[in-house]
C-alpha cells in the first residue's frame, strides 16, 4: 500500500493550524477525509490512542515523523530508506536541526518547514513542561 503524503496546500496549512492547536481545524479534518492528519496533532502531543491509529490505519511515515522529531534516529533512518527525505529532514528540523529547516526551505519544501517548525515547538513545549521544577510532583 503506498503511503499517503501528498494533500492540497489549504489542507496542509489546516494540518500545520492542527498542530499549533486549534481543534476546530484538527476535528474538520478529521471530519473531512484526512484524519490522519487530525489525529497527528494528538499523537504529537503522545496520547497513545492517536499514534495507535496512525500506525493500524497505514501512516507509519506519520508515527516515523512524529518519532524522528523525538529524537528516534531509526526512525529518521526509515523515512529515508522509504524515499521520504523530506519527511526526514521536518523530522531533524522539529528536533531542532536548523541545518534540516534551512535544507527544507532551500529545496523548495516551505510548507514542510512551517509544519517542521510547527511540530518543533509543541515538542519543545513539552520537553519545557517535563522539565519545569514548578510542575514536578513533590510526592
Amino acid at each position: 500500500m503506498p503511503l499517503k503524503t501528498d494533500y492540497p496546500a489549504k489542507v496542509v496549512i489546516a494540518w500545520g493550524e492542527a498542530i499549533s492547536g486549534n481543534a476546530k481545524i484538527r476535528d474538520w479534518l478529521i471530519a473531512h477525509g484526512y484524519p490522519e492528519l487530525g489525529l497527528f496533532s494528538f499523537a504529537l502531543r503522545n496520547d497513545d490512542s492517536a499514534r495507535k491509529w496512525l500506525m493500524e490505519h497505514h501512516f507509519p511515515h506519520l508515527m516515523a515523523l512524529i518519532n524522528g522529531a523525538e529524537g528516534n534516529q531509526i526512525a529518521v533512518q526509515w523515512l529515508r530508506k522509504n524515499g521520504l527525505e523530506p519527511m526526514a529532514k521536518m523530522a531533524r528540523a522539529a528536533d531542532n536541526d536548523d541545518d534540516a529547516l534551512v535544507w527544507l526551505i532551500s529545496s523548495g519544501y516551505r510548507d514542510m518547514a512551517v509544519i517542521a517548525e510547527k511540530m518543533r515547538f509543541v515538542k519543545n513545549q513539552i520537553e519545557w513542561d517535563n522539565n519545569d521544577v514548578h510542575r514536578i510532583s513533590r510526592n
